[in-house]
């Protein structure tokens, strides 16, 4: 498995699994798209549900989400704790402990199985990854879609890629890293 390492963000280590930065990568897949690895390690990819749960299924990692709206102010969240589930829990998600700047709109998914346009695994009425155009860790639906649509800045929609305590759930930031280390 290749991987891409952050060697520099807060003292390194970090082995990123998500990224979004230009759009040139559709997010709008099928479960078994998710279940696989997409995309290109040098610019958007997604690593795979198969291999987050490989690689979080011992051990303790934490998780950093990279964010960077459209005037150029970055901003983050860390989560102390980590772990993504096994294809019979759905890839559920497990995180806790956040600190940083970008506000908390994770931990709202937290213990939320994985969603995509052909497998409902959310708690809504519809699908939200039908309704949201991505896949996530949906319950009704969200506070954060960092797989939904990568809309260039855009402020017109909930199916941007978006984290709702930073500028909200239509605003479709310009770049996206989410990335995990052991402790």
């Amino acid at each position: 498995l290749q991987v891409y390492c952050d060697q520099t963000t807060d003292t390194g280590g970090w082995m990123v699994f998500q990224r979004r930065r230009d759009g040139s990568e559709n997010f709008y897949r099928t479960w078994a798209e998710y279940q696989g690895m997409f995309g290109n390690l040098s610019n958007e990819f997604w690593l795979g549900m198969e291999n987050l749960h490989a690689l979080t299924r011992t051990g303790n990692y934490e998780l950093r989400v990279e964010l960077e709206d459209c005037a150029n102010v970055k901003k983050f969240a860390k989560f102390r704790s980590f772990s993504i589930g096994s294809a019979e829990e759905n890839y559920s998600l497990t995180v806790s402990g956040y600190s940083g700047n970008a506000g908390d709109s994770l931990s709202f998914h937290s213990g939320r199985p994985f969603t995509t346009k052909d497998v409902d695994n959310d708690i809504s009425g519809g699908n939200c990854a039908v309704i949201e155009h991505g896949a996530w860790w949906y319950a009704v639906c969200y506070a954060s879609n960092l797989n939904g649509e990568y809309l260039n800045c855009q402020t017109t929609t909930d199916r941007a890629a978006s984290w709702n305590t930073f500028h909200g759930t239509k605003y479709s930031l310009k770049f996206i890293e989410m990335k995990f280390r052991p402790i």
